[in-house]
């Protein structure tokens, strides 16, 4: 009976790769073709791309730097967590006497248009005022000395305010007498910095109102809550601006979920929030109430109306906090000082609502809280830095101001389980840039060439062999 043999192994089969892999068969191919693909696209694509950003930034990140248990900060952060949370600012810093307010004001109104700061009204504990001060921009973020502007044609004090282009509005606030307005007043600034005299514009509140908050929107503002003299309300209003900048009559909107005065408004995204405040029983109350603005539900003739209000309790500061400083930066909202009934507190607090305009939590750091105690100051951001300004601490109505650098810098030097980042070269403007692309272009050729030595060196092995083991014994 015939009987077939089994076929002889291929004489050149073997392993490789641990014995993985047939170094012959086709996953070895692709194994090999993956790996040098990485490699082309590392060496003609990331480092090249890495030599530009080492030359024009602070730092470099190399690899994926998901978490890094080391890390080393810049001086310059002083005490904050390195690296900073999200949202985080440095220490507040007091000003030096020359550069305070001229006269000791409380629940004044704080604007920045441009370079330009004002501060206007307010009341030196005893009266509303109308006197206006102006400052500039000098230097890094610091603020020159403080001069006398036009003042406003009365006292005001615990007024709204509302920056739209290049117009400050000033809208009511308590009168000579103590008693709420309804009155609306403008200030423009210059493109040079210069203020004209103050105006009462055409248009005025439906109501007198004290303590209320207001908000720009893309085509006006909205007025929020406030006194009407005798307690909180739940009124709100919207105001349209046209083409020309003129305002129109304010109209009645969705009104706020609970009655407020003396919270801060911030707006961020599709979300108008109304923070902290007292509200129709003088309760201090630490609610965060939130007004939807447009939507399917606004009309084609106002698409910015306030549509809806809700309150979540998951949104809610810490605690009760009313007659609080307040500003917007970088999409995050601040609140610090303020009253919780008792006396000033010294938290700031911070929050970074997410795409629906939700406030998942208040964050707060021991190293960013004031030095004491205040309620009644006024709040105002621009650029990296955003002052405090005027307020009335334990020791009575105050004339100081604070400033703080809302940018920390990240850490200049982090090593991760998938990469670090390390210092760079930093080199400013167009030069900069210029070197970058040099310095880019010259690693590519660099690593093209050893591409292609490496190529040869594949292609001729026994010609490598022969100059490696030259060098080795020339070694």
């Amino acid at each position: 009976m015939t009987q077939t043999a089994l076929p002889a192994p291929h004489a050149g089969s073997r392993r490789t790769f641990f014995g993985l892999f047939d170094a012959d068969g086709w996953a070895w191919a692709g194994v090999k073709a993956t790996f040098w693909f990485i490699v082309l696209i590392v060496m003609l694509g990331y480092i090249p791309d890495r030599a530009y950003y080492f030359t024009v930034q602070k730092t470099v990140d190399i690899g994926v730097l998901k978490w890094a248990p080391i890390n080393f900060c810049p001086p310059e952060n002083e005490t904050v967590p390195c690296p900073a949370p999200a949202g985080a600012s440095l220490p507040w810093h007091p000003a030096p006497a020359e550069l305070q307010l001229p006269a000791s004001r409380t629940d004044g109104v704080a604007a920045v248009i441009g370079s330009t700061y004002l501060y206007a009204g307010g009341s030196d504990g005893q009266a509303a005022s109308t006197a206006t001060y102006i400052s500039h921009v000098v230097g890094l973020g610091n603020l020159d000395k403080w001069a006398a502007a036009p003042a406003m044609p009365e006292a005001r004090a615990d007024a709204a305010s509302v920056v739209v282009g290049n117009t400050l509005y000033v809208i009511g606030g308590y009168g000579p007498d103590g008693k709420p307005t309804s009155t609306i007043y403008t200030l423009t600034v210059a493109n040079d910095g210069t203020v004209g005299a103050w105006k009462t514009d055409a248009l005025a509140l439906p109501a007198p109102r004290a303590g209320a908050s207001a908000v720009a929107v893309s085509d006006g503002f909205v007025v929020l809550g406030g006194t009407d003299g005798t307690a909180a309300t739940k009124s709100v209003w919207k105001s349209q601006v046209d083409a020309k900048g003129v305002a129109g009559a304010l109209k009645e909107q969705y009104p706020l979920a609970e009655a407020n005065v003396d919270g801060y408004g911030a707006h961020v995204g599709d979300v108008i929030f109304v923070i902290g405040g007292r509200n129709d029983k003088n309760e201090v109350v630490a609610t965060v109430q939130q007004m939807l603005v447009g939507g399917p539900n606004a009309t084609v003739a106002d698409p910015n109306a306030i549509i809806a209000s809700r309150v979540s309790v998951q949104t809610n500061l810490p605690g009760g906090r009313t007659n609080l400083a307040g500003f917007v930066a970088n999409g995050s909202i601040y609140v610090t000082g303020g009253s919780d009934g008792v006396g000033g507190r010294t938290e700031t607090l911070w929050a970074i609502p997410d795409a629906k305009g939700v406030i998942p939590a208040w964050n707060h750091l021991a190293q960013t809280d004031l030095g004491e105690g205040i309620q009644g100051a006024s709040g105002v951001a621009a650029g990296s830095y955003a002052f405090i300004l005027g307020g009335q601490t334990s020791k009575g109505v105050t004339a100081g101001s604070a400033r703080a650098n809302m940018a920390p810098q990240q850490p200049f030097f982090q090593v991760g389980l998938l990469g670090l980042t390390i210092p760079a070269l930093k080199l400013d403007g167009e030069v900069g840039q210029q070197i970058g692309y040099l310095n880019a272009a010259t690693v590519g050729a660099v690593n093209f060439v050893i591409m292609i030595l490496i190529g040869w060196a594949f292609n001729h092995k026994e010609r490598t062999r022969e100059l490696l083991g030259k060098l080795r014994r020339k070694g």
